[in-house]
């Protein structure tokens, strides 16, 4: 690629420079949220990087200096480490404390910062103990999440069991119907739900194209296709002509240092794409020694010492660049995101995971795809997922300019991200369902009677009530599905014929797990290895294991013992699996594999010799 720009670029990327220094004065819709939060409900809905943690911040230091405490719950791990860093900084360390499936520190601080289904998971707790939640303020970030297909269930869930007494506080920069959940909202927790809105960016957002050659085009001729981009619209096949091999990463970044578009996270398919591109570091000149860098980078290390010998470490200290994704651990990604916070890297390769919250400095974010897996299969970016990775570029207060650069590609179709340039955030449905442990933590405090009065609160029977009033209202359509769930606990001992929970039912109800009926299965059989930590770590690793495929094993001699308790728990489950099956629920697949990748590790193998062994990705989830 020969870097170039188109000549209508100059005075777009004459602009890019730092702003200059002005006091901070809050927002008229900052203050507003303010006020309103400090009476009853409130949802924020504003562009990313607008201010929506100030508000958060005020809001519980309002509440502290009461003697009271905040919950500040993310739908990521790493939205939740960079909120935790934050407000120790802000608050002082001792004042805050997270609780995520990773990390769990400072559990009594009047400051808590955590995943949303831990949440979730503790208003269980306190309806089962009569117990009213030890918390003044809720605060739910990314509040969108509230329609994901998968955890939608866990924000409604929270916003139907969370004490009236409680503020809750909602911050999304994408919600289209915001009026509508205000109002649901309102209905259930009976106090004003406060809509506040801003519609401006804080720095803003100018699209550009990338042709092949290595020129710089604007996306956009007013609200058309600028010229370039439409050279490629105009060829109908230019969708499947590009090329199978990865895109010149190494080409691109030469492209936008060249014109001062650094520092820049790059949105790839999938965890490997991010992994495998770190390889174009052989194609760029080495960073400049720089006394900050090395200082910094030296205190993470100390703080991790295992991360210097990280097989992404070079990448980094010599190239500035680093891929950051759900499957990596997570110290390695505390330790991305602090460098790029700080302005040491120039690239960070990233799945969606980050376009949600997580704060990360970047002047321009790249686009090879127009499309995102979305747990399924891949699909067309929605508006709302688009608005969130290009809520990524420009940094308030660093930026006077923001950068969106589309790469054309096999997956890039340049007339859809012309269409989610303009295009509005998409309304929130109701995504609630029934599932095993739902139903056995609800039964832990509520009769059946209640839990049909939870299903007529919902927002999904708000909705089907303003939308289709003549199909089988939804509450009933829940509450059929829930008694179904019943009737199949009943037949297994979990229930007994009053509707209540039998002594098997209380403990399964608290494995907090996605399947916990197997899981209690292989108590009930003695199926776990109670007399052997490895074996036990390497069977649980099995229910644990959260992705839709199998762990390829470089060895296939596997130690009799293993082999054994393997065989046990799948023998276990089977049966249970079945009637799952039979009577119409989804059954998970088990993958031993995984059991065998954690029973390395218990027994003494380096962690880098496991994953090298297992061909495993470090991390979990994209959590």
């Amino acid at each position: 690629m020969k870097p170039e720009i188109a000549p209508s670029l100059k005075h777009v990327l004459a602009k890019i420079g730092r702003p200059s220094y002005a006091p901070f004065v809050p927002d008229v819709f900052q203050l507003q949220a303010l006020s309103a939060i400090g009476q009853n409900d409130c949802l924020v809905i504003a562009p990313t990087g607008s201010g929506k943690t100030w508000i958060a911040r005020e809001a519980i230091l309002s509440i502290m200096n009461k003697g009271g405490r905040a919950w500040y719950a993310s739908p990521l791990k790493a939205l939740s480490n960079s909120k935790w860093v934050e407000f120790g900084l802000h608050f002082d360390p001792e004042n805050v404390g997270i609780i995520t499936g990773d990390t769990r520190e400072n559990t009594e601080a009047p400051i808590i910062v955590g995943t949303t289904e831990i949440l979730r998971n503790q208003l269980y707790d306190a309806m089962h103990q009569g117990l009213d939640l030890n918390c003044d303020l809720v605060i739910l970030d990314e509040a969108h999440f509230l329609g994901d297909a998968d955890r939608g269930v866990v924000w409604e869930e929270i916003m139907i069991y969370l004490p009236v007494r409680v503020n809750l506080l909602l911050l999304s920069a994408t919600i289209g119907n915001g009026d509508e959940i205000a109002a649901w909202l309102t209905s259930i927790r009976k106090k004003t739900c406060t809509v506040v809105r801003e519609e401006k960016r804080p720095v803003p957002l100018y699209p550009m194209f990338l042709h092949p050659s290595g020129c710089l085009h604007p996306f956009l001729d007013g609200k058309k296709a600028g010229s370039a981009v439409c050279e490629f619209l105009k060829k109908d096949k230019f969708r499947h002509r590009g090329s199978h091999r990865p895109p010149d990463y190494a080409g691109i970044i030469r492209v936008l240092e060249r014109f001062n578009l650094l520092p820049a996270i790059f949105f790839l398919k999938s965890r490997a794409e991010c992994d495998t591109a770190l390889s174009c570091r052989t194609g760029l000149p080495p960073l400049k020694d720089n006394d900050a860098f090395a200082d910094d980078l030296y205190d993470l290390l100390e703080r991790f010492p295992s991360l210097g010998s990280h097989r992404q470490i070079k990448a980094l200290r010599n190239a500035g660049l680093a891929a950051h994704h759900g499957g990596q651990l997570p110290a390695w990604k505390l330790l991305v995101e602090e460098m790029m916070n700080r302005g040491h890297l120039r690239v960070i390769f990233a799945t969606t995971t980050i376009a949600a919250g997580v704060n990360f400095p970047a002047r321009t974010i790249v686009l090879f795809n127009s499309d995102q897996f979305n747990g399924h299969d891949f699909a067309a970016l929605s508006a709302t997922e688009f608005q969130q990775m290009t809520g990524r570029a420009g940094r308030r207060g660093q930026d006077n300019i923001g950068f969106m650069l589309a790469v054309q590609g096999r997956f890039m179709d340049l007339g859809h991200i012309k269409e989610m340039l303009s295009a509005a955030p998409e309304d929130i449905m109701s995504q609630l369902k029934n599932d095993f442990a739902m139903v056995l933590n609800l039964m832990l405090s509520q009769t059946p009677a209640d839990v049909k009065k939870i299903f007529e609160k919902s927002l999904a029977a708000w909705q089907q009530n303003k939308i289709d009033k003549k199909s089988m209202p939804a509450a009933d359509m829940l509450w059929k599905d829930f008694s179904l769930h019943l009737k199949f606990l009943h037949g297994e001992g979990f229930v007994d014929a009053a509707g209540r929970l039998t002594e098997d039912g209380r403990w399964a109800a608290r494995l907090r797990l996605d399947y916990p009926l197997l899981v209690a299965e292989c108590l009930r059989e003695d199926a776990f290895p109670v007399d052997n930590e490895k074996l036990l770590a390497a069977i649980v690793a099995v229910f644990a294991y959260d992705r839709d495929d199998e762990i390829h094993l470089a060895n296939a001699e596997l130690p009799h013992k293993l082999m054994a308790a393997l065989r046990k728990m799948l023998v276990a489950v089977r049966p249970m699996s079945r009637r799952l099956q039979s009577a119409g629920f989804k059954s998970p697949q088990l993958y031993p594999s995984a059991g065998v990748a954690m029973y390395y590790w218990a027994r003494g193998r380096s962690w880098d010799d496991v994953i090298k062994t297992t061909d495993a990705g470090e991390g979990g989830d994209t959590s």
